[in-house]
């Protein structure tokens, strides 16, 4: 996870004598308005993601004559194209389209504002066409860079210090959208920055105002556009209440995080491997040749199984409610399909293309859930969210944000499942430490011309 280097660290003094101080409190009036700007131009972002999958697999389609939705073939030029487009994005833009998903979410710099339409063009295609990743990376790029992008257009000499905290709060606005929650953004950002000590108080009331905010913008966007969020804003999940666990849960989720966490390691270091390859040879030749194998196992899946292709292509946002709410129509073979074959797209898409890796660990590991549900005395809604947690810490590292996601992810199921969450996450940390330390591997850096194609 490339993060920006620290800067020198404040005393507690220092660090309240800043918060009491007039400049600070003119600091959180412009953040307050960086907060809309750059909720606004994260909402505009995923709106773009959804209409593009609208058209892509809806509205063409039937224009050109499939009125009871495309065929099963249809995802095969679809992801060849936009794998094409990603390329040119990688290799012809500033930026290299963003951080590589296969190593974590990174928020560290990725360019600055200059790299912005790269990063754009590359996540808007990668997530709207169906490849599997998710679009909170290039959220928070694109929160981090608009809002350094404006207060830099007001006013050019910014210090250094105030552009760190209006773009860590664009960052935590832009997130915080996604989730519908600031708690969940906050939490993932200041455990993925590292930040501690008194320097997180300065930054960290920025940034809850500007995911506050960003959350309030979201919520709203729908009555005020007519547009609702829903589509792809995730919310809790519809779950039955649960009791209290007993000790047979608790075994059960110490054996299901342990093999979320080996499961994860093993895609995770797939990425690298597909990155180290890839990035040493033309992305505009193997990109397209990448999306047309992903496509294939969507088919492969849905031929078998008699499932959507969708269920292995997206990031799995949008089919993760789905997932869990009809949980009754999935036969344990179709479920170790859709691990196998999500997987192994996922582990690709995480080398070749830019995104986020959340989403689709949370799909996986929901998943992975959904088949431990069958084992006797783990009930779906613990079996479920173990799973999800084991899979976001396996592939983000931030065990807090992962208590923190799977919890308020679940939290409709009432309160007795948080002591398996934490059980859970922990367990498969300590594991995807371990595979990482069985499985090494030094990621190649990114080049710092573009690739021949």
């Amino acid at each position: 996870m490339a993060d920006a280097p620290a800067p020198q660290e404040l005393t507690a003094e220092q660090a309240a004598s800043t918060i009491a101080s007039k400049t600070y409190a003119a600091l959180l009036v412009i953040v307050a308005v960086i907060g809309v700007i750059a909720s606004l131009a994260a909402w505009c972002f995923l709106e773009l993601i959804h209409q593009l999958q609208q058209e892509l697999y809806v509205h063409l389609p039937n224009a050109v004559g499939y009125t009871n939705g495309p065929p099963k073939w249809w995802s095969l030029p679809i992801l060849a194209i936009a794998a094409l487009i990603v390329a040119l994005a990688i290799t012809r833009l500033p930026g290299n389209g963003g951080h590589i998903p296969a190593e974590g979410l990174s928020t560290g710099p990725a360019g600055g504002p200059s790299a912005l339409p790269g990063i754009v063009i590359a996540g808007l295609v990668t997530v709207g066409s169906g490849l599997v990743l998710g679009p909170e990376a290039p959220l928070i790029a694109i929160g981090t860079g608009v809002a350094v992008l404006s207060i830099s257009l007001v006013r050019r000499d910014t210090p250094p210090q105030a552009l760190q905290i209006i773009g860590a709060a664009g960052a935590f606005s832009a997130l915080s959208f996604i989730f519908e929650s600031p708690l969940i953004a906050a939490v993932i950002l200041i455990e993925a920055t590292g930040l501690g000590g008194p320097r997180m108080r300065v930054i960290l009331l920025p940034g809850l105002l500007a995911a506050g905010i960003g959350t309030l913008v979201s919520l709203g966007m729908g009555s005020f556009t007519g547009l609702s969020t829903s589509a792809y804003a995730l919310g809790p999940l519809q779950l039955s209440p649960f009791g209290h666990p007993d000790i047979a849960q608790f075994g059960w989720t110490i054996l299901l995080a342990a093999i979320v966490a080996v499961v994860t390691g093993v895609i995770m270091r797939g990425g690298l491997l597909t990155h180290a390859f890839v990035s040493r040879r033309s992305l505009v030749l193997l990109l397209p040749i990448i999306g047309l194998v992903i496509g294939g196992l969507a088919i492969a899946f849905s031929q078998i199984t008699g499932k959507s292709v969708n269920e292995v292509l997206f990031s799995g946002q949008d089919a993760l409610p789905g997932l869990t709410t009809q949980a009754g129509t999935w036969s344990l073979g179709a479920l170790a399909l859709l691990i196998v074959c999500k997987g192994i797209g996922y582990g690709l898409s995480l080398g070749s293309y830019r995104g986020g890796p959340t989403f689709p660990a949370l799909f996986l590991g929901a998943a992975g859930g959904l088949m431990a549900s069958h084992l006797p005395g783990f009930p779906l809604q613990p079996a479920v969210a173990v799973g999800m947690g084991a899979a976001v810490v396996g592939v983000l590292k931030l065990p807090l944000s992962a208590v923190v996601l799977a919890t308020l992810l679940t939290t409709k199921a009432g309160p007795g499942l948080e002591p398996l969450i934490i059980v859970g996450v922990v367990v498969a940390y300590i594991a995807t430490l371990l595979v990482s330390r069985a499985l090494p591997h030094k990621p190649p850096a990114a080049p710092t011309a573009p690739q021949g194609t």
